[in-house]
């Protein structure tokens, strides 16, 4: 029994209201901080937080325990911003890293642990908003701590740690030597204390590297980058795979790697830094804090690179990168003119290479907007300045524009202004402002003289191979080609082409063609040889896996298992004219989280794009009707039947189903109607699906039929279909993948119908189901709108004022979102008057309820159990209608027609969430196994509607 165990028994021994009982509540919550820090799971430190909570509330102001409880309740919450990045977080630890500090005076033994961890949280709120007293007073608590702790204090080395970080940071703002020069000297001196064996070794190692590397930007000293490089291998090797710091080191020794290529030009350290920057960037995937530092540097490298071998696949690759970290850094980031920068440089060259104005164009926007973010004093506007310079001359070049060379002229002046005559920039500048002077006054001989002498040199074998591994990245890693039946990875790809008679007709045709035609050739080219067939099916037994068919060939293999069905899929293809074909059994390396991953997170995407996608249903005879297959009720197979614009299904004997021969079966009207049948889906959804968030509810009463292998595959096999890009971690529970897929939805569409759920609520939140087929409620269909109700539901001239400001309450109303498991929602609440108990039969589960709330009509409800006590209270409960203002058509000024559709819209009946009030203004759900419809009484009490923003738990 672990320590968690052994402290829930000893606060079970203490119940509510006993003495000791902040003390048991207190130790398990320590002992949940210190299961976090060894595992990392959220869980332990949510729950850790919530006991803090409870213990302040039975310490009061005095108690002597108080101290410990505001600094363990700060290191908590200092640690989940950390994980989660929740600036309330930080905020809070701050807060009650000072309430713990004031009440250890001078003197007392714990004086400089609460010095140190205030210190550090404040580094923490500097590094987020770049306040500079922020800086200023954690590097005098640092002092503070360090003085407490003289020569031999096993915690000295944390402060000399922690104060060089705090040095290291100021210098980064400031830009003074001293800083780093103090930063380094007090960063040697924490590593002489950390020996070998010391868990935070890795930690100095690191960030000494990282000064001295800053050292070596300022002053180009090459044996402080060769220090910083030795520093950063050694603080690899303690940071194996599986470490969550491993990242930062694979990429702080990528950028030494990278700046000692710039200043020796040894290829080798450039293909080191592209490997390990490509390594840092698979542990830091989408929503990590670090994924658009990442992307910027290896676009960095690829463009490097390219720079040297002239190679357009890194080119294209940079600029790819270059996009996914722009998109990183929105309008008020402090990186995001870096982005514009480089995106463009990269853009210019594509224009230099291929001639595409589009480029060009898009480069000179770019530039315009890194430009205008760099203030006169900036040391990226000199360069700036230039680039922007370049482009508008090229432009200039292709369309004669006077605007163009003007301005050009007048940009390589000012950055001739900021410059000092010596700087090699300087010289750069000078000559591109004498070549614009001297368009200026002969433009004839700029428009006739051959851009060529101002641009590398690239042959038609690159620009060819460069489209094929454009294409290749957005196809499956792994693919079999038909003919021969081997498993060919992208280089095998690629190199069947090279030696393929397309490619040498290609090649002639190229040479013989205009060049403005050349590019469309390629493409079409290249697009039709690399062609690929998609296989959908039920896993059986003995399906062939990676391990199994690399190096073979299929076809020479014994036919077995699953693997006569492979052969055949790819006979099928072959016979359909498909040179690669996919298959998920053999074509992903289950043993690599990275590859399934990368897999997962493609496969909608890869269906989407493939020519045809053949559906094997192995339990259908020629004669049968689909509709009874397995097929339809797995979780993978829904993407596997949305994404494909051409399906052909196979039954079992590997016949065309019903022996229809035409190209697409998803353009057959029986095939359809069928299809429609079988899956509850419209025939428009089938033929033309948008993968994204619109009609969430629809989507997830799509799969809320179907079933996986794995329990958490339910919520995977969505992400394609929601168009959304989470991590996959295999061994958490169905409930928590199903919840990180709604909490996505919610966050970044607000859709509350999401909610609309009736069955088992997730242990996660109590509003979200525990499993997907509680979605198999329909939602409620417009009523009709009878005489009766529209007596009910008339509108009147006296309702126009009450009307409108219901209308811009619910306007005007936050988004919701979903943060560390509390649901912010915006809502309609109907306080609960009265709740009476109308008849009970235990054995068969069903007490019978009738509910009295505000502005509704009254109406039943059965549960499966009795309510509590607390539920019963008069004011306990609400019945609340979920909202979001894209419910209504935004107005300026809403007239009668809108407040007419207004009071239509909320006069009609609803399913009603049922929620019970907790502690701290926060609410809950309950009876969520049961559906509630309720119904306003009439117009005046929609007219009082009370619009609320709840949080629920």
């Amino acid at each position: 029994m672990d320590d968690v165990s052994h402290k829930r028994e000893d606060l079970e021994r203490c119940p509510p209201g006993s003495s000791g009982r902040d003390v048991a509540l207190f130790d398990l919550a320590v002992a949940l901080h210190n299961r976090f820090k060894e595992g990392e799971k959220i869980g332990d430190l949510n729950e850790a937080i919530i006991l803090l909570r409870d213990v302040l509330e039975l310490r009061p102001p005095g108690h002597r325990d108080l101290p410990s409880s505001f600094h363990e309740l700060a290191l908590c919450l200092s640690n989940r911003y950390d994980s989660q990045r929740a600036v309330i977080d930080l905020e809070q630890a701050v807060t009650f890293g000072r309430a713990a500090l004031e009440l250890r005076p001078p003197g007392h033994p714990e004086r400089a642990v609460y010095l140190h961890n205030l210190a550090c949280d404040l580094r923490k709120r500097f590094q987020k908003h770049g306040r500079r007293y922020d800086l200023k007073e954690a590097i005098q608590l640092h002092r503070a701590a360090l003085e407490l702790r003289p020569s031999g204090h096993p915690d000295r080395s944390s402060s000399l740690h922690g104060l060089a970080a705090c040095f290291s940071n100021r210098y980064d703002s400031q830009r003074a030597v001293a800083d780093l020069e103090q930063a380094i000297t007090l960063g040697r001196a924490a590593l002489e204390l950390r020996l070998p064996g010391h868990p935070d070794r890795a930690a100095s190692l690191f960030n000494l590297a990282r000064d001295l590397r800053k050292r070596f930007q300022k002053r180009s000293r090459m044996f402080d980058l060769k220090e910083a490089i030795e520093l950063h291998r050694a603080a690899l090797e303690l940071r194996p795979p599986g470490h969550p710091k491993r990242s930062a080191s694979l990429h702080g020794l990528a950028r030494c790697l990278s700046d000692r290529y710039n200043s020796q030009g040894v290829v080798s350290d450039l293909e080191e830094a592209i490997t390990l920057g490509r390594a840092a960037l698979e542990l830091r995937p989408p929503g990590h804090p670090f994924r658009a530092v990442s992307l910027y540097n290896l676009a960095y490298d690829l463009w490097r690179r390219f720079q040297k071998h002239a190679r357009m696949f890194d080119l294209e690759e940079a600029i790819e990168l270059h996009r996914a970290a722009l998109e990183l850094r929105p309008r008020g980031h402090n990186d995001r003119s870096s982005s514009l920068y480089w995106l463009a440089r990269c853009l210019s060259d594509r224009y230099d290479s291929q001639g595409a104005v589009a480029d060009l164009e898009e480069a000179v926007t770019l530039q315009r907007a890194a430009l205008k973010l760099y203030p006169p004093s900036h040391r990226g506007r000199a360069p700036s300045l230039h680039d922007l310079a370049q482009c508008l001359a090229k432009h200039f070049r292709h369309q004669p524009v006077a605007a163009d060379l003007d301005e050009a002229i007048a940009l390589e002046q000012e950055a001739l202004q900021l410059l000092a005559p010596g700087d090699p920039s300087y010289d750069l500048s000078r000559n591109c402002l004498m070549t614009c002077l001297q368009m200026k006054i002969n433009p004839e001989a700029a428009i006739t003289s051959p851009r060529a002498s101002d641009v590398p040199h690239f042959d038609i074998n690159q620009v060819i191979r460069g489209f094929a591994w454009d294409t290749l990245k957005t196809m499956p890693t792994r693919l079999l080609h038909t003919h021969t039946g081997v498993l060919c990875n992208h280089d095998a790809q690629l190199s069947h082409f090279m030696a393929s008679q397309q490619y040498s007709q290609l090649l002639s045709s190229c040479r013989r063609c205009p060049p403005n035609q050349r590019a469309n050739l390629i493409h079409t080219t290249i697009s039709g040889y690399f062609r690929f067939v998609m296989f959908s099916h039920r896993w059986g037994e003995g399906e062939p896996l990676l391990r199994d068919v690399e190096d073979h060939s299929i076809y020479s293999m014994a036919t077995k298992g699953g693997l006569g069905k492979l052969q055949a899929f790819c006979l099928r293809a072959c016979e359909q004219g498909y040179l690669w074909a996919w298959s998920d059994t053999c074509c992903i390396d289950k043993d690599s989280s990275a590859d399934l991953q990368e897999a997962i997170g493609s496969m909608f995407a890869w269906y989407r794009r493939s020519s045809l996608t053949i559906v094997y249903l192995s339990d259908i005879p020629n004669s049968g009707s689909f509709w009874t297959s397995e097929w339809f009720k797995r979780g993978w197979t829904l993407q596997e039947l949305l994404a494909p614009r051409t399906i052909l299904f196979y039954t079992q004997n590997w016949s065309l189903y019903k022996n229809l021969k035409g190209p697409n079966h998803k353009t057959d009207a029986i095939v359809m109607e069928e299809l429609e049948k079988a899956t509850g889906i419209e025939s428009r959804f089938l033929t033309d699906f948008s993968p994204g968030m619109d009609d969430a509810r629809s989507r997830l009463l799509w799969a809320s039929w179907r079933h996986t292998t794995r329990d958490e595959d339910v919520a995977y096999s969505l992400f394609g279909i929601f168009d959304l890009h989470l991590p996959v971690m295999y061994g958490e529970s169905a409930e928590k993948a199903l919840g990180r897929l709604l909490v996505e939805i919610i966050s970044l569409s607000g859709d509350v119908s999401v909610l609309d759920w009736v069955g088992e609520a997730s242990p996660l939140h109590s509003c979200f189901p525990a499993h997907i087929s509680s979605y198999q409620t329909l939602s409620l269909a417009p009523s009709p709108d009878t005489e009766e109700k529209s007596q009910r539901m008339s509108w009147r001239p006296s309702f126009s004022e009450a009307l409108r400001k219901l209308y811009r309450s619910l306007i005007e109303s936050p988004l919701p979102e979903c943060i560390n498991r509390r649901l912010t929602l915006p809502c309609i609440t109907h306080g609960v008057t009265e709740i009476r108990l109308k008849g009970k039969r235990p054995l068969a589960r069903r007490y019978k309820y009738e509910i009295l709330a505000s502005g509704l009509r009254p109406l039943q409800i059965t549960l499966p159990d009795e309510l509590d006590d607390a539920a019963m209270k008069q004011g306990a409960l609400q019945l609340v209608r979920p909202w979001h203002s894209k419910l209504l058509s935004p107005s300026a000024e809403p007239d009668t027609a809108t407040e007419k559709l207004l009071l239509s819209t909320l006069g009609r009946p609803f399913h009603a969430l049922l929620l019970i009030q907790l502690p701290h203004n926060e609410y809950k759900r309950i009876a969520s196994s049961t559906l509630i419809v309720a119904e306003p009484v009439d117009s005046s009490s929609v007219v009082q509607s009370e619009v609320r923003t709840l949080n629920i738990v």
